[in-house]
């Protein structure tokens, strides 16, 4: 007779009301289909929650504690058997997974999502991982990369040995909740950002670029900005100094945000580093090409020329010409963007790939 699954997944992800993500609907979704599938799961995040289907879920935390001590100590309780332990966004190879490992026969995957600087890491850095490699990688069980780009930077992270160990699976969206945009203007296009305001995003390139395109174009010119974060202040005092107040418009996060890209005709994503981002996802699945930069898994998702346009992270001059080709209607894209998304990126896709993984 089969023995029942048991499944815990910590995330190192907190719960907010005012933001929900892609990665609310997954594990929605995700745990949905366990209990379809009569596998129990417990999750552990920093925080509780009751809004969307978290009021649903099995949710163990203790907010004076790290996830990874909090975990532990639930592990080291007699009744507390799991038959897999899955991790997202905890740092991987650290002596956590080796004293999990010590206690229990659960397969370990460890997911992740993390981008890496543009330039690499420091070197002691990189020398620190790759020692962690040698040291930890044997606890765990499989490593799940969000892209192709992910998997390559595990490999250089931790170690070539890890490589049979290794799975794409890419990041996926719930279509279904995504308005499409039916017609798209090529002449004077709209355009919006979407993305938390730190450095690493790249915004202020954004705007440095808008600064070297011609007045006339600046007179017209409309850029929304829907997020928040510790570089708005800076952002916003960028705009004002550079005399672009009429171009930029700082809406602020919203939980709106899935309906409001089919409002847009481009997406602007100058990014330092990414993942594999689900905001991309989004703004294809509304029919909205997206212009970004080439870091990250942002290539497996936007081909050039095709469903949006790729420039070399950092390159301002190089972003100026583009947008400027893209607002004249010089340059256009035409395709219908959601087509990809709904062969390649569901959120479907997604959840079967890691129930597939409790099957093995």
């Amino acid at each position: 007779m089969t023995k029942p699954k048991k499944l815990a997944v910590l995330c190192n992800y907190e719960l907010l009301p005012e933001r929900v993500g892609g990665m609310d609907t997954f594990f929605w979704q995700f745990d949905q289909k366990c209990k379809e599938s009569n596998i129990e799961v417990d999750w552990f995040f920093p925080n509780g929650a009751t809004h969307g289907n978290y009021k649903s879920m099995t949710i163990k935390y203790d907010s004076a504690k790290s996830i990874e001590a909090f975990f532990l100590e639930n592990l080291s309780q007699a009744d507390t058997q799991y038959t897999h332990i899955i991790t997202h966004f905890l740092e991987l190879c650290t002596p956590f997974f080796y004293k999990v490992k010590q206690v229990s026969k659960a397969t370990i995957v460890g997911v992740d999502h993390n981008p890496r600087p543009l330039e690499g890491y420091p070197v002691i850095k990189k020398i620190k991982k790759r020692i962690k490699g040698l040291l930890f990688s044997r606890s765990i069980d499989l490593f799940i990369g969000v892209s192709e780009y992910t998997v390559k930077e595990l490999l250089k992270d931790f170690g070539k040995h890890i490589q049979p160990k290794t799975q794409v699976i890419y990041n996926g969206i719930n279509t279904a909740e995504i308005k499409t945009r039916t017609n798209r203007s090529y002449d004077k296009p709209t355009f919006l950002v979407a993305s938390h305001l730190r450095f690493s995003k790249g915004i202020q390139d954004l705007i440095k670029a808008v600064a070297l395109l011609p007045e006339s174009i600046k007179k017209e010119l409309k850029i929304d900005i829907y997020g928040d974060g510790p570089y708005r202040t800076a952002l916003e005092l960028m705009v004002q100094e550079l005399n672009l107040d009429n171009c930029f418009n700082f809406k602020g996060s919203t939980s709106q945000l899935k309906s409001l890209y089919g409002n847009y005709d481009y997406m602007l994503q100058p990014t330092y580093m990414e993942c594999f981002s689900l905001s991309i996802l989004e703004s294809l699945a509304a029919n909205v090409p997206v212009i970004t930069t080439n870091v990250g898994g942002n290539e497996e998702a936007i081909k050039n020329n095709v469903n949006g346009y790729i420039f070399e992270a950092k390159n301002i001059k190089q972003f100026a010409k583009l947008l400027q080709e893209v607002y004249l209607g010089n340059k256009k894209i035409t395709a219908n963007t959601r087509k990809l998304i709904e062969e390649h990126f569901t959120i479907d896709k997604m959840v079967t790939e890691y129930l597939q993984i409790l099957n093995r």
